[in-house]
């Protein structure tokens, strides 16, 4: 019971985090707010990873590339886009469209990986993208191809893609590399690559200007959204298969949707309604017991 407890928090965890970063990108730069999520987040996962492995794995020779790879993908790049599209875009569009990484998991996994497709996880696939640009397009589908969708949304397609590369890298270092040691270093790489554009963005100066709830976001961000939503997702992987722990995924749309209404004042309209209808089918489908794990959002 505990641990479907947990899984349950993790989703909620991380349906919190579009609204922080909602709340963090009107004042600070992506690299800087990337920055310092990632740096908050290494800091614990140091800690974690000490008190559970008993220290921190060397990487072999073979290693370093996927690693580097891992942090480019998952922290830097995703990271950038998601601040850069938080700032234009609702936490709540934002963590409908993210909640397509499935999708394209799938997708690309049967195509490199040569994973079994199943009809239900294509059917999946269909509903999903179909929600997708109902949300995307709000409502209007044929605007996409006549320029109707903005950079906000544009910024979001560019997390999906990079956390589809981070997971698709992480099926390969994950064979004989943990996912704690495989995550802490990509945190680690990640946020050493974004120091350098961080302070061009003025980071010295503008810790001394962070506002209380700018500094909250980022505490929540590395070590809810980060540490503890990771570390309990994994624990649940353990306890129940990736399959069944995977289906909790399907709360983070929904509660980030939800946290954009109760703290934000997000406008729910009856287009997002709709797509997130669409887009939570679709992630249901595709995460069902005979698919494998989907990596968190």
């Amino acid at each position: 019971m505990v641990i479907y407890l947990k899984l349950f928090l993790t989703a909620i965890f991380w349906g919190g985090t579009f609204v922080a970063a909602r709340i963090i990108a009107q004042h600070v730069g992506p690299y800087s707010a990337s920055f310092l999520r990632f740096f908050t987040a290494s800091l614990f996962l140091l800690i974690v990873i000490t008190m559970k492995e008993g220290r921190i794995p060397r990487l072999e020779r073979h290693q370093i590339l996927p690693a580097l790879l891992l942090g480019m993908t998952g922290v830097f790049a995703y990271n950038v886009f998601f601040f850069l599209g938080m700032k234009t875009i609702s936490a709540g569009r934002a963590s409908l469209i993210v909640a397509t990484n499935p999708v394209f998991i799938a997708l690309l996994s049967a195509a490199i990986f040569r994973e079994r497709l199943s009809a239900a996880r294509g059917m999946g696939i269909f509903l999903c993208l179909a929600g997708a640009t109902i949300v995307i397009s709000r409502g209007a589908p044929l605007s996409i191809f006549t320029g109707g969708i903005g950079w906000g949304e544009i910024y979001v397609l560019g997390c999906v893609a990079s956390w589809v590369a981070y997971s698709l890298i992480g099926k390969v270092i994950m064979r004989n590399f943990s996912p704690l040691a495989a995550v802490t270093y990509s945190c680690l790489i990640g946020g050493a690559a974004l120091l350098v554009p961080a302070c061009m963005e003025d980071l010295p100066l503008l810790l001394g200007r962070l506002y209380p709830e700018d500094w909250l976001g980022i505490v929540y961000l590395g070590l809810f959204g980060t540490v503890i939503g990771f570390f309990w997702y994994y624990e649940g992987i353990r306890a129940i298969g990736p399959s069944r722990a995977s289906v909790f995924i399907n709360f983070v749309p929904v509660s980030g949707v939800f946290f954009g209404w109760l703290i934000l004042g997000e406008t729910v309209n009856l287009s997002l309604l709709a797509g997130a209808t669409l887009v939570i089918a679709g992630v249901y489908l595709t995460n069902r017991p005979d698919g494998r794990v989907i990596d968190p959002v």
